[in-house]
């Protein structure tokens, strides 16, 4: 499975690096011209983290998109704390 999101499906995407020369028009130049591409990869932002997925918990690979918006269910780690009863 590799590198992907087990909750979005996340993974790397191919894309291009455009290497340029010139000088802005904005700074008084001709503007700037592409001398090449080269190929790249854009890889998602994974992190392990403990994830619970059915009841489960486990260490997984998870995007830090899913993690923000609340996707990933942490699991509790201890119960909430509670005054004693008098």
């Amino acid at each position: 499975m590799g590198m992907e999101c087990v909750l979005c499906g996340k993974k790397p995407i191919v894309g291009n690096q455009k290497t340029y020369r010139g000088k802005a028009k904005y700074l008084g130049g001709v503007g700037k011209k592409i001398t090449g591409t080269s190929r790249r990869v854009f890889y998602p932002n994974l992190q392990r983290i403990q994830i619970e997925l059915d009841g489960i918990v486990s260490r997984k690979r998870v995007c830090v998109q899913c993690i923000r918006s609340g996707k990933a269910k942490r699991p509790i780690k201890r119960k909430p704390f509670a005054l004693p009863q008098v």
